[in-house]
């Protein structure tokens, strides 16, 4: 080799996006013809949704819900209510839902207004109805390993995985996973169904002592503490999957999540990008658990 020649340095490592638009976009195309078949037989799946306040976030996510059931097919029913409505009331409303035989799904978008009792709303939902998969009977299900109507976020993350992983020959089992974040919503269902995949599973939380340790072990990041940037680049292993679920809009507008996104990808094997990862998933499966209540309900399998 000469003096002049020219040594090519190695190619930066990047990480293949685990792309939740294109897959919730052949999700709902999977169940708008699920539900042709059904309007043929006279069976049309519905949906209704109440959004109590003016929080703007919400008001943008019901949009895309009932926008979601348009184009699938899916009866909608919308509810908009001031802040100033009572627990009482959408008790009432929940009620009347439940007892309408053409509503198959019920959704109280969260969060709600101060002065109303979550607890008592999501638990005053029938769990046959509960799409959002957060009442007690459906936690406890899916506990059990006997899921019925599973929360919309977790089972989206497991879809991506499946969807992505089988090609590439990759799956939970026997992974070590790491879920950062405990709520009812998100950290604690995902948990059950990474265990139910055979993941051996951590989950880690604010009082966690050492979330750096836990995250280099870990061959699958799944991050949904809410706090932005939480996750460092390079606090990932390589070759680890890193699904971010958290969604934070920065001073530039700009969204972002909870894990720093590039210095992770020239890490991890595979990573959702925030937006356009998990958040278009969820609705997809919200859509996903509204059919599947629909069957169910009506003796016609899941």
């Amino acid at each position: 080799m000469t003096d002049s020649a020219v040594v090519a340095s190695p190619a930066a490592h990047v990480a293949e996006l685990i792309d939740g638009k294109a897959m919730a976009a052949t999700i709902r195309g999977e169940l708008r013809a699920t539900v042709q078949t059904m309007l043929v037989n006279g069976t049309r799946p519905g949906l209704a949704v109440a959004l109590i306040g003016e929080d703007p976030a919400s008001a943008v996510y019901v949009g895309g819900k009932i926008k979601a059931c348009k184009e699938i097919g899916i009866q909608s029913i919308e509810a908009r209510l001031p802040a100033t409505t009572t627990t009482a009331e959408v008790l009432a409303l929940i009620d009347t839902w439940n007892a309408d035989d053409s509503v198959d799904g019920i959704l109280v978008q969260l969060p709600l207004p101060r002065g109303l009792d979550t607890q008592a709303i999501v638990a005053r939902i029938s769990p046959e109805k509960d799409v959002d998969g957060f009442g007690a009977d459906n936690l406890g299900r899916l506990a059990q390993g006997k899921p019925r109507l599973v929360a919309c976020t977790p089972w989206g993350v497991m879809e991506m995985l499946k969807r992505w992983g089988q090609p590439h020959g990759w799956t939970p089992a026997g992974k070590r996973a790491v879920v950062i974040g405990r709520s009812i919503t998100v950290g604690r269902p995902m948990a059950l169904l990474l265990l139910g995949a055979d993941a051996t599973v951590t989950i880690c939380h604010s009082r966690t002592a050492d979330l750096e340790s836990a995250v280099r072990q870990a061959e699958l990041v799944v991050a949904a503490a809410g706090q932005r940037h939480l996750v460092k680049g390079e606090w990932i292993q390589e070759g680890t999957v890193v699904i971010d679920v958290g969604i934070h809009r920065g001073e530039d507008g700009k969204l972002t999540g909870d894990v720093d996104f590039a210095p992770a990808s020239q890490r991890a094997r595979a990573i959702t990008p925030v937006p356009g990862g998990v958040g278009p998933m969820t609705i997809a499966m919200l859509m996903a658990n509204t059919v599947s209540a629909c069957r169910q309900r009506r003796g016609l399998g899941v």
